[in-house]
């Protein structure tokens, strides 16, 4: 079973930086999702797609993947970068 570690991103709807220290355990997609013949909703019978975990740190996360026996990607975390500009930049 595959998974992959990850810090998560700043909400991008708020300025908030709540949980983003945080590291998440996702697992992987074991079977494609398929339509729902009475409804057609996507979905799966793959319930640990809802499964999500959180940890302190990338090598908490590790330690979990490789004491439970998980096929683990480490995806690095995205570097923030500001672009500053004046308000009279509007006006240019």
């Amino acid at each position: 079973m595959a998974a992959r570690i990850y810090q998560r991103p700043k909400n991008a709807m708020q300025s908030g930086r709540a949980r983003t220290q945080e590291w998440v355990l996702e697992f992987e997609r074991a079977d494609p999702q398929r339509p729902d013949p009475l409804t057609g909703w996507a979905g799966s019978a793959d319930t640990r797609r809802q499964l999500t975990l959180c940890f302190d740190s990338a090598e908490a996360a590790q330690a979990y993947a490789e004491r439970e026996g998980f096929a683990y990607t480490v995806l690095p975390p995205r570097t923030h970068r500001l672009k500053i500009q004046t308000y009279a930049d509007n006006f240019k």
